[in-house]
């Protein structure tokens, strides 16, 4: 367990912004910052960030909460992991009680294979440094290629000996899970260890997690593959991963681009070269996963390949995928036989830089020109050439970068421009329609759902099990009002002269009403607020957003964000003459919205009064008696309705 006031010392510590820049590119907006959301895929920006209530938004999904909330979705963490994180970021001591075997079996998958993993890493990284084959075969390979040995440590190489199983055995003492070692591909369906005589590759994911290795043989056997890599698993998706990304993440956001080569060492290579914006995709082909995950930090990709523009020809096809994701980019064919690796080394990384920026073109203009180069006369040839062109211009979303491709690819085909926008607007149209029809598939099935009645079961406390309508009820907005009040301004002043805060002076005059509350989360809000108060301790909104209940915290976020923001008349001289701007003015806000529950509740107290009278069957006396109820009922309402000049039709 992670003691209470470690705790505080993390949340207050975390900044949001900090640790969400990590993995989010953002941009300043007003007061908040603004960047593409990482939960879900979006061509507008929509994801707000807001330093100063220590919170973020996705206006598009929804997805909302603290810094920690933040960890825990995009790392798949508990509670306690997030913690755990953001204290290893801030370099907040944690001390907590040793994870016995039951507690480590007890974990989630996820969890226990990353642990496994880190296990592995550390192995791996000793037997390097450590072991006196380690040293002189691994680290005799490493030295030799130029690696310095803060650039093996900032990677996380390694290197395994040629043992069946010392890996196994070592975890397996440690009381690891043989089945965890085996679904991360540590170890083999024969109980032996996966990687043997090997250098190792650690693959981190975004925040440093070791989720996967790839191992490179060291003797000449050809029946042995050059490189094996760890299979897929629960935290090890190859298609949503790139060799790198962990390392590269903050000079890519600072450069604004991201360069891409194939292997492990071109990236090293490059690293200790000076150029710390690069990433590989292992060999495998660029998924629009990885292009999304690039996208995070930039839009500007530029990608780096080895060998003749034949071998280049299969490769392209799939980025076709980085253009319907709007981004922008640019291919450098290194000289022939030469890959990054040994052409920084050749030419010196001052050089190899200079030809990125020099031989860099355009990713649709050097595939019309690859294109075109292998025609020749063939009619037949040249028409699907300028189909698969048009195919990928027609991918582009920006109507301007389309026009431009369109003018020069179509003096580069010789071919009418206006035969090729009718071609490009009918790939568009098509598009368009496919969108339209899933959009259509998808608005259907949400009016299915709205239509249907929701009903929840909850059980009583005699244990009975009653169905609840889930419809809104008649003093739904009252309550809301008066809950979001408290969330987002409870720590300000309602009188500053007495020191009355929004929260003492909303608690003090609904307190009485609180349990008559319809809504038990609106009625959580107000209850935690009155124990505080009760304590003596100060609201703040920072008490809901962290709240240990969910529904608490999310809707604490949904009050504190808004996709709107005020218009910014301060900056230029033009300011509120009577009164504070609106998301100032808790004062009145906080007395309207009491008097309007107030309204609300004598309201429901007379109708059913008069219900009653009309369905009981009373004495003259009693009958009298009720009305004169009735009648001082209405007067208050009355005085209410006068307070908040409310017109009353009875």
């Amino acid at each position: 367990m992670i003691p209470s006031k470690t705790i505080d010392e993390i949340l207050t510590t975390a900044r949001v912004d900090e640790v969400i820049e990590d993995f989010v590119n953002l941009r300043r907006r007003g007061v908040n910052l603004i960047g593409r959301c990482p939960f879900h895929d979006e061509k507008t920006p929509s994801f707000t960030v807001s330093p100063s209530k220590g919170i973020y938004k996705c206006f598009g999904c929804g997805k909302g909460g603290t810094a920690v909330n933040f960890i825990m979705e995009h790392e798949s963490l508990s509670y306690p992991e997030a913690l755990r994180y953001l204290a290893n970021k801030y370099n907040i001591t944690v001390e907590e009680s040793v994870v016995t075997n039951e507690e480590r079996e007890a974990k989630q998958l996820s969890d226990s294979l990353y642990i496994v993993n880190e296990f592995a890493r550390q192995y791996f990284t000793n037997q390097l440094f450590h072991s006196d084959e380690g040293k002189s075969i691994g680290l005799s390979y490493f030295k030799e290629r130029g690696y310095i040995e803060g650039m093996i440590k900032k990677f996380d190489l390694g290197y395994t000996g040629n043992h069946r199983d010392e890996l196994t055995k070592q975890a397996l003492e440690k009381s690891f899970n043989i089945e965890h070692l085996k679904l991360v591909g540590l170890t083999s369906k024969s109980d032996n260890d996966f990687f043997r005589s090997r250098v190792m590759f650690t693959i981190h994911n975004l925040s440093g997690k070791a989720i996967a290795f790839a191992g490179r043989i060291m003797g000449n056997d050809k029946n042995q593959p050059k490189y094996i890599n760890s299979p897929e698993s629960e935290i090890y998706n190859k298609r949503k991963v790139l060799y790198g990304i962990f390392q590269a993440k903050t000079e890519i956001r600072k450069l604004d681009e991201c360069l891409l080569v194939e292997g492990y060492t071109d990236v090293l290579t490059l690293v200790q070269g000076g150029i710390e914006n690069v990433v590989a995709s292992s060999g495998t082909a660029l998924t629009v996963e990885q292009i999304r995950l690039i996208k995070r930090f930039t839009q500007n990709i530029r990608i780096i390949y080895d060998g003749d523009a034949a071998g280049i020809k299969a490769a392209l096809r799939g980025l076709d995928l980085a253009l319907e994701e709007d981004m922008n980019v640019r291919l450098v064919l290194l000289p022939d036989k030469e890959d990054p690796d040994s052409y920084m080394r050749k030419v010196g990384s001052e050089k190899f830089s200079e030809y990125l920026q020099t031989e860099g073109k355009d990713f649709v203009l050097f595939k019309a020109n690859l294109l075109m180069s292998e025609v020749a006369n063939d009619p037949i040839k040249k028409a699907e050439a300028i189909k698969d062109i048009v195919s990928s211009i027609a991918k582009v979303p920006d109507s301007f970068k389309r026009a431009t491709y369109v003018s020069y690819t179509s003096a580069m085909l010789e071919m009418n421009e206006q035969i090729m926008i009718d071609q490009i607007s009918k790939a568009l149209r098509q598009q368009a329609k496919a969108k339209r029809l899933e959009q259509d598939k998808e608005s259907h099935q949400r009016r299915q759902e709205q239509d249907e009645e929701k009903w929840i079961t909850e059980k009583t406390d005699s244990g009975n099990v009653q169905v609840i309508n889930t419809a809104i009820y008649a003093d739904e907005f009252q309550e809301r009002d008066l809950a979001r009040i408290l969330i987002t301004g409870g720590d300000k002043w309602y009188d500053e002269e007495s020191k009355l805060t929004v929260a003492e002076y909303l608690i003090e005059n609904i307190a009485d009403e609180i349990d008559t509350f319809e809504s038990p989360l609106y009625m959580s809000i107000m209850n935690i607020g009155k124990e505080f108060l009760a304590e003596g301790k100060q609201i703040n909104s920072s008490v809901f957003t962290n709240h240990s209940d969910e529904n608490v915290a999310s809707l604490a976020i949904d009050f504190l964000v808004s996709p709107y923001t005020l218009a910014n008349w301060g900056a230029r001289g033009i300011i509120l003459q009577t009164q504070k701007i609106p998301e100032e003015n808790f004062q009145k806000d906080c007395f309207q919205a009491i008097m309007r529950y107030k309204f609300k509740r004598v309201n429901h107290i007379i109708e059913n009064l008069r219900k009653e009278l009309l369905k009981s069957q009373f004495s003259e006396e009693e009958k009298l008696i009720q009305i004169k109820i009735i009648q001082q009922y209405t007067k208050e309402r009355n005085e209410i309705a006068a307070e908040l000049t409310t017109v009353v039709f009875n």
